[in-house]
């Protein structure tokens, strides 16, 4: 018990001395939630932090992140001034930005963007949330000023034009356009249908799916098309200049887009899985990842589940999950929740052993004296003391009767005290105790 704890403690010290405290710090976030209005990220630290779930939006509306996937946010302040973490997505999403524009200018590829509204001579365009211009005479390839309204619509452009210092950004859709016009691409217009296989080579990968070339016209295979599976990055599944086959899900020829599907072509694991798994059944996995905040094991090849970090172990709720289980090792875990809305798997390890909580509690009684107890920490709010199992009792700072002197001056760790039960709930798993002159 004592080795754990050490070890547990210099995790911890290891976590916040790597920890960048600064303001205006780029630090890589764990997404714990997913709400309407808010996205909850675990940075590591003692709170978690909320940021508005616009901010992971793309052009199109479309959430680009998942539960359990790790994004670089910028730490605006570590107290706002009601106890809360402010971060900021969009800060971190300029950065990123910035540099697929700059790639993109220098290696002449197509960038998505969206028009929002016209100005002076052509139109605002936002590349993600970087804001763009687009002339009027780059706009359509038959030139003139009657050019279109393309207010709202998400197209693709080449960046004609890069000033990262003067935030200058020229695009044209017209190049994309004339480009586009070739016999080839033609040719393909003619075969793509919805519903059907089509064969294409990865073009260039990204945090959000993947662009494939499929000989004249690129089509945009997003992350969660990739697989059933939950993938981090597609990068765990494609390669760059891999030739495969895909599904074409969607098809607008006046706008020139293309979604493939890449799990379409096998069949959907979810909609047997209650014939597989219930809730209550006890099953072995193997661990595909471990996080912060728990780790993720396969029922089978394309269905994971997550057991939260309170869910590992029963005598020790903040514990590191790489710190007992590693990525390929076989664990027996209890099924407690099967969403299928959500597609999600809630799983526990400690339900699948003895709950040393409830063991303590059908032992004792409320009212019984346990004598030569160790005190196992002494904080702000009152001592806590080592119990048979492994668990852990509290004395409250109210229970504790002191004259001038601080409860930290008066009980130290190790010390051998006589205590009586004054409350047990093992469903909350806590433990009151009251201290015995």
């Amino acid at each position: 018990m004592k080795d754990t704890e050490n070890k547990l403690q210099k995790l911890l010290d290891e976590s916040f001395n790597n920890f960048n405290l600064s303001q205006g710090a780029l630090v890589k976030a764990n997404v714990m939630n997913i709400g309407k209005k808010w996205v909850t990220l675990d940075i590591g630290f003692k709170s978690d932090g909320l940021v508005s779930v616009d901010e992971f939006k793309d052009v199109t509306n479309k959430v680009l992140v998942s539960e359990g996937d790790e994004v670089e946010v910028i730490l605006d302040a570590l107290d706002d001034g009601f106890g809360e973490i402010r971060l900021s997505r969009e800060k971190a999403r300029k950065q990123e930005t910035w540099e697929i524009i700059e790639n993109s200018f220098n290696n002449g590829t197509y960038l998505q963007g969206k028009v929002v509204h016209k100005v002076k001579g052509g139109f605002t365009v936002f590349i993600d949330v970087i804001k763009a211009f687009l002339p009027g005479s780059l706009i359509d390839p038959k030139g003139g000023k009657d050019y279109p309204d393309l207010t709202g619509q998400v197209l693709e452009f080449k960046v004609m034009k890069f000033d990262k210092k003067r935030t200058n950004i020229v695009l044209s859709r017209k190049a994309v356009l004339q480009e586009q016009n070739s016999e080839e691409r033609d040719r393909l217009l003619e075969i793509i249908k919805e519903g059907e296989k089509i064969e294409g080579t990865v073009k260039n990968l990204t945090d959000y799916g993947a662009f494939v070339d499929l000989g004249g016209l690129d089509g945009l295979l997003h992350i969660t098309d990739i697989s059933w599976k939950r993938v981090a990055h597609p990068k765990e599944m494609l390669n760059v200049g891999e030739k495969m086959e895909f599904m074409v899900l969607s098809f607008d020829k006046e706008k020139m887009r293309v979604s493939l599907g890449l799990k379409q072509l096998s069949d959907d694991p979810w909609q047997d899985i209650e014939k597989k798994y219930h809730v209550g059944q006890i099953i072995e996995c193997t661990v595909a990842q471990t996080t912060e905040y728990g780790c993720f094991v396969k029922l089978d090849e394309n269905i994971e589940g997550l057991v939260h970090i309170t869910d590992l172990d029963w005598k020790n709720k903040n514990i590191n999950p790489a710190s007992i289980l590693d990525k390929g090792d076989k664990v027996s875990v209890k099924i407690m929740d099967i969403d299928l809305e959500e597609r999600k798997v809630s799983l526990s390890r400690k339900h699948t052993i003895s709950n040393p909580w409830k063991e303590f509690e059908d032992k004792h009684n409320v009212g019984d004296i346990l004598e030569k107890l160790k005190i196992k920490s002494v904080t702000d709010f009152g001592i806590f003391v080592e119990l048979e199992g492994g668990i852990d009792g509290l004395i409250h700072h109210s229970e504790i009767e002191t004259s001038e002197q601080k409860v930290e001056e008066l009980f130290k760790p190790e010390d051998e005290i006589t205590v009586s039960i004054s409350a047990m709930d093992s469903e909350r798993e806590r433990i009151s105790l009251s201290l015995v002159s």
